[in-house]
């Protein structure tokens, strides 16, 4: 069984012809890989955050992250898709995505302000993971993985300020 998988992904992998080269689509995926996870990390993250939230900023925060994790789920779908169209399988587990993942999962239930300070962190941090990618999809002239970065990099960076101006 786990012979006919690897056959099957080593097929996918090989029957990808749209004028990207291999080694540059195992770089692509790797970055996309990190990407993906990072963003499903903090996805579970920003919900664990909506459900537990108290407090003055408790309304606020609620309403904000339910928006922010409800456009980290659509993300999440289409890394995964990019990630198959280049003919490679997407990391599935949750092992996976936290061994990926420069994000960390938060212990325990933050103050709302802790809680907005590691989502912040997190968004920043996912910005040069993003950053890297798009970077090396430019260099493989791969503009769809670049401009679909672009778009989550310009997301990520809106959400980060949304969060800060909480604080403010």
């Amino acid at each position: 069984m786990a012979e006919t998988r690897m056959l099957r992904q080593k097929a996918a992998v090989t029957d990808v012809h749209t004028g990207i080269k291999r080694q540059d689509r195992k770089a692509l995926v790797e970055g996309l890989s990190r990407a993906l996870a990072e963003t499903y990390v903090l996805y579970a993250k920003t919900q664990g955050f909506h459900w537990n939230v108290v407090g003055p900023l408790f309304y606020g925060l609620h309403k904000l992250t339910e928006e922010q994790y409800e456009r980290l789920a659509e993300a999440i779908d289409a890394l995964a898709e990019r990630i198959r169209a280049l003919g490679y399988p997407s990391p599935t587990t949750l092992a996976e995505f936290i061994k990926l993942s420069a994000i960390k999962e938060s212990a325990g239930v933050p103050s709302a302000e802790d809680a907005i300070g590691q989502l912040v962190a997190d968004h920043e941090a996912i910005c040069r993971t993003f950053r890297e990618t798009a970077s090396i999809a430019d260099d493989c002239y791969d503009q769809a993985t670049a401009d679909m970065l672009t778009g989550r990099l310009k997301d990520h960076e809106q959400m980060a300020w949304m969060l800060r101006s909480l604080l403010a």
